[in-house]
């Protein structure tokens, strides 16, 4: 009854305080409201704060744990999630982030993007105008795994399949744990020590080990139609590792996410990026961001730009005319929206020839959605999480830029404050 509400006490002028009245939250209610089920479980969470948390998370690049921790000490968060009175206590666990993503899913991110659109043309920071000329293109978004070899995933094999066997009340007739730990740590050392004919060799034993931990699950799973359906997945990783050589295609690089593709984009300080592609689309006058997209099987850039542009148009609504693609878009079966490759030297306009070269602004932006945002290394699990990360790392950079836009005097701190 005698606390004071934050309204009273936080600096109208803030960034984040400007920002929580021009996001139409009752549309994000009214969109999820068909999420909850009446008389069933717990009180059900605002759902502003969950939208809140994961805009500001994005925005700021903070992991699940860090953004909840940050929402308690910080009131400009706390007021931008809905809350009036100053709060002590967390709002929710950390875990029920993940949970709350994949009931949205990408649908229900999808709009939450839409909205910071919606939010960007109504402050005025980006013109309605400029959504109808765009540029492409691609990055890697890397998968949160280890640089793969092969003695690395057969030690991780066998520790797999030994936890999930102690799990299922398994009894294995040997769990190698010490054998393996013991070859796998000779095989480093030895690697390291340029022997590799002797590494080669523990690397040998830690394969037999973890086919014989699989014959052995195999021949006890025969009685058991339960466990098998929770073990058959596993397996077939797992024996898909122990067949596969150097020539072999569509390896797998991580027991845990076997979807991860090994991207070879020519660069020189990286020859190899383990993760998944990302299609990014961005306004050509302001970047802002019009749709993030995570992409499967390494297709080539020309195949993906006409799925990609029509994705564009659903989330803004906005019928595009023009794109700015590099070189890698030639080919494409784009025909409807006129396409402007970079390189060409004749027959264009002034007008035309800076517009061209301005599709390179694309790549700083990528630069600051990786090392500002989660774009740089996906956390995530699954395929789901690959295109829910792309998505919400575009969330984050439409906010930035709104804040960018509306508050330039404070452009500087509030990069330092978010990197």
């Amino acid at each position: 009854l005698f606390q004071q509400r934050l309204s009273s006490q936080l600096n109208p002028s803030h960034e984040l305080y400007q920002l929580s009245k021009l996001i139409e939250w009752a549309y994000y209610e009214k969109e999820f409201a068909n999420l909850f089920v009446e008389k069933m479980g717990a009180t059900a969470k605002p759902v502003r704060l969950i939208v809140g948390i994961l805009m500001l998370q994005h925005m700021n690049g903070y992991s699940d744990e860090g953004a909840i921790d940050e929402w308690v000490e910080n009131p400009y968060w706390q007021f931008f999630c809905g809350y009036d009175f100053l709060q002590w206590e967390k709002p929710i666990d950390s875990s029920s982030l993940p949970r709350w993503r994949n009931r949205l899913g990408v649908e229900g991110i999808e709009k939450i993007l839409q909205g910071t659109i919606k939010a960007a043309i109504k402050s005025g920071a980006v013109l309605a105008s400029s959504l109808c000329r765009v540029i492409v293109d691609t990055t890697v978004m890397e998968k949160n795994i280890a640089f793969p070899t092969d003695a690395k995933l057969y030690y991780n094999g066998i520790r797999t399949l030994v936890r999930m066997a102690k799990n299922s009340d398994l009894q294995l007739r040997q769990t190698y744990t010490f054998l393996s730990k013991k070859a796998f740590r000779k095989a480093a050392q030895y690697a390291h020590a340029r022997q590799m004919k002797r590494a080669n060799r523990e690397k040998k034993k830690l394969k037999t080990y973890l086919g014989r931990l699989v014959r052995d699950i195999r021949s006890k799973l025969v009685n058991k139609p339960g466990s098998q359906k929770i073990f058959e997945p596993t397996l077939e990783v797992i024996e898909k590792v122990l067949s596969q050589t150097r020539e072999s295609k569509n390896k797998i690089y991580s027991i845990h996410e076997p979807h991860v593709e090994c991207i070879a984009k020519g660069k020189a300080h990286k020859k190899y990026e383990f993760g998944c592609k990302a299609s990014i689309v961005l306004t050509h006058k302001d970047g802002l961001a019009l749709s993030l997209r995570a992409i499967h099987g390494n297709p080539y850039d020309g195949h993906t730009l006409e799925t990609v542009l029509k994705v564009s148009e659903n989330i803004s609504n906005v019928q595009i005319k023009e794109a700015f693609v590099d070189k890698g878009y030639r080919g494409h079966s784009v025909k409807n929206i006129q396409v402007h490759i970079s390189g060409k030297k004749t027959g264009l306009t002034s007008w035309l020839h800076k517009k061209i070269k301005r599709r390179q602004a694309i790549e700083p932006q990528i630069g600051h959605m990786k090392n500002e945002g989660k774009l740089g290394r996906n956390f995530l699990k699954g395929v789901l999480g690959d295109c829910l990360n792309a998505i919400l790392c575009g969330i984050g950079h439409n906010l930035k830029l709104i804040v960018r836009k509306l508050f330039p005097s404070n452009k500087d701190n509030f990069i330092r404050s978010s990197a």
